[in-house]
């Protein structure tokens, strides 16, 4: 059995969100780049340049990418052989936000009570799923998500027998509806399978995983490929512009389900889809 002192938790919870507002991922900031070089659209060619501008000030200035800093959200997987001493570990992770959207002067958006409206004023409570895994470590995928592209999800159940094409028309018209308010180009998160709440899920971890890594499964990974082409065949391009790049890419995550049923759900990531993982 390993301790585990929830100050641990704290502390790298308050350094992941604060390392995920200022610093994009690589993977995707390479694929920025990459996408500034190929479009073809002067306009949407332009806005490329200026998001990677804005990635560079964020690095030299140390302020937040974006003004929207998101909610927080916390994929923690821990190790059965782990036991926590000082306090809770949910405790600490809302600690962990508060201590890190202060001091690094993060914008906060959570509000109280989703009806009356009162923000919390320190970006708690944090939204967490926890996994129970085997081992004796403590693995933390923190991801502020910002809500102009949150809002911008949908979720279908389809009859289990819909087709490919089908789940790629969804998707493309989860796009199309969405046009420019997402800032785009979008990075698409699909949950296929599971139930209802479980697809949804899916979908946001899919949004965490590199766009440079295809789904190991060759079936799935070209069917990101076709969705990924239908969304950008759309032509909405960088920031509703117009071009040849709507998407950055688009990640399947799937789960076993019901015989009578095809859960998908598409969650939207911005340009700036932030993630931070921190092993203990």
């Amino acid at each position: 059995m390993r301790e585990i002192h929830v100050n641990v938790i704290k502390d790298a919870v308050a350094g992941a969100f604060a390392e995920a507002n200022l610093r994009l991922p690589a993977d995707l900031e390479n694929r920025i780049r990459a996408c500034a070089e190929t479009e073809s659209a002067p306009i949407s060619q332009s806005t490329f340049s200026d998001m990677l501008s804005n990635l560079d000030a964020a690095r030299e200035l140390n302020i937040p990418i974006c003004q929207d800093c998101g909610m927080a959200v916390v994929f923690a997987e821990i190790g059965q052989d782990v036991h926590f001493v000082g306090g809770g570990f949910e405790d600490a992770v809302h600690q962990g936000v508060a201590e890190g959207y202060q001091k690094a002067y993060l914008r906060k958006s959570v509000v109280r009570d989703p009806l009356r409206r009162v923000n919390t004023g320190d970006n708690t409570p944090a939204v967490i799923h926890t996994r129970i895994v085997q081992g004796n470590g403590v693995r933390l995928l923190c991801a502020p998500k910002g809500f102009g592209s949150e809002n911008m999800s949908r979720i279908k159940m389809f009859n289990p027998s819909a087709k490919p094409e089908d789940l790629i028309a969804f998707v493309a018209e989860t796009v199309k509806i969405a046009d420019a308010k997402p800032c785009p180009p979008v990075v698409v998160g699909v949950g296929i399978g599971g139930d209802f709440e479980y697809a949804a899920l899916l979908s946001k971890k899919a949004l965490c995983r590199s766009v440079a890594v295809p789904n190991p499964d060759p079936y799935y990974a070209q069917l990101e490929q076709k969705m990924l082409d239908a969304v950008n065949a759309l032509g909405i391009g960088a920031q509703g512009y117009g071009g040849d790049i709507t998407a950055l890419g688009v990640n399947i995550e799937t789960y076993p389900t019901h015989i009578a049923g095809l859960p998908v759900a598409v969650n939207i990531g911005c340009h700036v889809t932030r993630h931070v993982t921190v092993e203990i």
